[in-house]
This record gives C-alpha cells, sequence and structure tokens, in this order.
C-alpha cells in the first residue's frame, strides 16, 4: 500500500491510518527561526549573490527517477512534495523544523525538486526525502540562519500540527553535518507517538552550495535509531549536484 513513492506518505499516511496498529506517529522535520515565517526580516540578502537555479536545472542535478543508491532507489514523490503547508509548528519559530517549503521562512525558494529515496518494497525499512531548494539574493544563507536559530531555540521540543493529528518533538539535538558545502546543519530529533508511549527518532541534515539548499530528512518507520541519515545517499546526491553545477547544468 505503501510503495517507493509514497513520501512522507509512509510516516504520515501511516501515523495518521495505522496509529492503532504501529503505536505511533512518527514526524517530518523541518526548519525555522525566531517567529512567524522565521523571523528573518532583518537578514538583507546580498543581490552579487548567485542566480538562483531554475526547476529544470535543479531536476537536472537531483536523483532521477529509478536511479539507484547503493541499497536504496529514488523516486518521485506521487502525492506531490512532501511536508507542505498543512505541516506546522507551535511556536511558530519551530516551523522550519518542520519544512522548508515556501511559507516556512521569510524566504520562499524559487525552485524546488523533491525526490524519495528507500529500499524498493520494504515497508519498514529507511526512507530519506532529498528536496533541493534555490534561492534568489542570497536568501539561501538566511534560511540557514534561521534553521540553525530554529534548532537552538526549540532544542527543548515543539509540537507539530497537521489537519487531523499532532506530534509532540521531545527534544532537538544537533547531530553531525557533513563536511561539503559551503555550510551544513543536521539534527536528530526525538518524537512522541500519538499513544505517548513510543519514542521514535528522525534526523534531518541541510547542505547550503551558494544559492542552493540539499535537504535529506530520514526516518524509520519504528523505534529504531538508524543514527542519522545514510551517508552514501547524502554523498551521492551532493556529488551529482555539484558535477552538474560545475558542467553548467
Amino acid at each position: 500500500m505503501f510503495g517507493a513513492g509514497n513520501q512522507c506518505g509512509r510516516r504520515r499516511a501511516v501515523a495518521l491510518l495505522v496509529a492503532v496498529v504501529l503505536g505511533g506517529v512518527s514526524a517530518c522535520g523541518g526548519s525555522d527561526d525566531k517567529g512567524g515565517k522565521g523571523g528573518e526580516a532583518d537578514d538583507k540578502p546580498s543581490a552579487s549573490a548567485p542566480k538562483a537555479l531554475t526547476e529544470a536545472q535543479l531536476k537536472a542535478v537531483s536523483f532521477t527517477d529509478g536511479e539507484k543508491v547503493g541499497p536504496y532507489t529514488a523516486s518521485e514523490f506521487t502525492l506531490g512534495a512532501p511536508l507542505g503547508e498543512d505541516y506546522t509548528a507551535d511556536p511558530a519559530v519551530c516551523q522550519p523544523l518542520v519544512s522548508l517549503a515556501e511559507g516556512a521562512t521569510a524566504h520562499d525558494p524559487a525552485a524546488e525538486v523533491n525526490r524519495e529515496v528507500d529500499v524498493a518494497d520494504e515497508m519498514a525499512g529507511i526512507s530519506v526525502a532529498v528536496q533541493l531548494r534555490s534561492y534568489a539574493k542570497g536568501e539561501a544563507a538566511a534560511v540557514m540562519k534561521a534553521l540553525a536559530a530554529a534548532g537552538t531555540q526549540c532544542a527543548g521540543g515543539f509540537v507539530e500540527e497537521r489537519a487531523i493529528a499532532k506530534a509532540k518533538y521531545l527534544k532537538v539535538e544537533p547531530a553531525k553535518a557533513p563536511a561539503f558545502g559551503d555550510e551544513a546543519k543536521a539534527y536528530r530529533f526525538t518524537i512522541l507517538d500519538v499513544k505517548g508511549k513510543l519514542k521514535l527518532h528522525e534526523y534531518l541534515t541541510v547542505v547550503r552550495s551558494g544559492s542552493t539548499t540539499l535537504s535529506f530528512r530520514a526516518d524509520f518507520l519504528g523505534t529504531k535509531d538508524i543514527g542519522a541519515v545514510p551517508a552514501e545517499v547524502m554523498t551521492a546526491q551532493w556529488e551529482k549536484f555539484e558535477a552538474g553545477r560545475r558542467s553548467g547544468a
């Protein structure tokens, strides 16, 4: 029922439809800054920053449908982009830790491409949402600033709200970030299931390169702590992005 194209659907749909069976809701993280839409009104993006990549350019440097990465397979989300405007945070300052989609911060992406990477036909395996977003006038750096602020201010937890369900983040902790990119932030989330009994874990890593961010959100459908976003997934996407960028794709 929840195959390789069902995005955060394995987390969200299962959380909403089969919470009684699994006893847990897994949430998808994101990031925010100082309040409202990231509270970044004081940031002044640079007019000399690199131009934002178009959607076509992002697609050219992102995973393709069916692409293999070690034991994982990339696919397009069949239900649209994951973690959209229906997913919000309370307090609002934590919004970027829920989603970096349009409206999450004061700086909306000019274009974005979303992919899911998981083990094909494995219901209870690792799933990684890979999202590439481009920004105009240096706004990518401002988004990273918002993410960092959210990671600090929401360390003690917050609530992720959806239309008919809530997920309580108990803790937001810094995790080891990769060494590539202009800057990178990584977080480990501890989330309480809907019955208030099980502790679930998710990982978020966001890398910025110039005017583009590469976001990786990993979870496991269950209580197992996977320890980090799979390094091979991040490395493969980074190398493909860099190769395309150098070639002018």
